[in-house]
């Protein structure tokens, strides 16, 4: 197992992109190139960007690779509430995404905070 597969930023982020690409089944096939494709870019770049950022030897390069995927994270909030906007999502789906995200954010900043500050040696804990 990789270590960064131990966070629990990152196992929700996986989850999330289940989520999207379960949700963006079921748009219509003419928007497989817009909101379809955005979406799941950004859901798949958040769990990317922290995988990648466990990499970087120093805390502060951590944190930038988390600010990423924290800003991957409100691409697909603002992208969900236009799809559902767009009729292209039901609002319970869109309720579920933002309680999701929502938590993913915390988690995120969380995680932000705890690595921009110790050195890059330790390896991340199971509640970051």
């Amino acid at each position: 197992m990789f270590h960064f597969e131990k966070l629990n930023a990152w196992q929700k982020a996986v989850a999330l992109a289940d989520v999207i690409y379960e949700a963006t089944r079921q748009f219509p096939q003419d928007e497989r190139f817009g909101p379809t494709s955005q979406m799941r870019r950004a859901a798949v770049s958040i769990a990317s960007n922290l995988a990648e950022g466990t990499s970087r030897h120093s805390g502060p390069d951590f944190a930038h690779f988390i600010e990423i995927s924290t800003g991957s994270l409100f691409e697909l909030v603002t992208q969900s509430h236009i799809a559902n906007r767009q009729q292209l999502m039901p609002d319970e789906q869109l309720k579920g995404i933002i309680g999701a995200s929502d938590e993913l954010s915390r988690m995120l900043s969380g995680l932000r905070h705890a690595v921009a500050s110790k050195p890059r040696d330790a390896e991340p804990t199971k509640h970051d």
